[in-house]
């Protein structure tokens, strides 16, 4: 009797934790929505502004990565910006695969402080979907962007970093 209660609490106990992991994801995002935490952008384009803040200048600064096993080279054509709110920019990304197979690539972008993650607004981005490269080649991506005017005015500089995956083998078999 005894035992059956204990396996009984015991399975019960894998069914909450089962539960718990399967719930974690949407209760992180949810948090970081809430918090404005992890610095995530969004994954959509939208539409172009055209009210320009003259008497404010945003620094925005650019960091690639690449994660363990992507070859090559992935460089932002400038390493930082002096932005108005509300002006169009457009940064390019290059991307070069020196290896003998065509690639899969995909960028995760982040921002720091995260908070100032909803108000960057990107209108083009090559984050937004995957990005084939074919062997011995090189890519230019492009990155339109504008800081919303809604910035809050204690954040003058900000962070846009993206780490760059291989995601071949994921790609070919979906």
């Amino acid at each position: 009797m005894m035992r059956d209660r204990k396996a009984l609490q015991l399975a019960l106990l894998a069914v909450v934790m089962f539960g718990f992991g399967f719930l974690l994801v949407p209760l992180y995002d949810v948090f970081c929505d809430i918090t404005g935490l992890n610095g995530k952008t969004a994954t959509q384009a939208v539409a172009e502004s055209h009210e320009v803040d003259t008497q404010r200048q945003v620094t925005v600064e650019f960091i690639t990565y690449q994660s363990t096993g992507v070859q090559g080279e992935f460089t932002a054509s400038v390493q930082h910006l002096q932005v108005r709110p509300g002006e169009m920019h457009q940064v390019d990304f290059t991307v070069t695969n020196p290896s003998s197979k065509d690639k899969v690539l995909r960028a995760i972008p982040s921002v720091a402080p995260g908070r100032a993650a909803s108000y960057l607004r990107k209108t083009e981005c090559f984050c937004f979907q995957e990005q084939p490269l074919a062997a011995k080649s090189e890519a230019i991506m492009p990155m339109r962007f504008y800081v919303d005017r809604m910035l809050p005015s204690d954040i003058e500089i900000f962070t846009l970093s993206y780490t760059l995956y291989d995601i071949s083998d994921r790609a070919s078999s979906s």
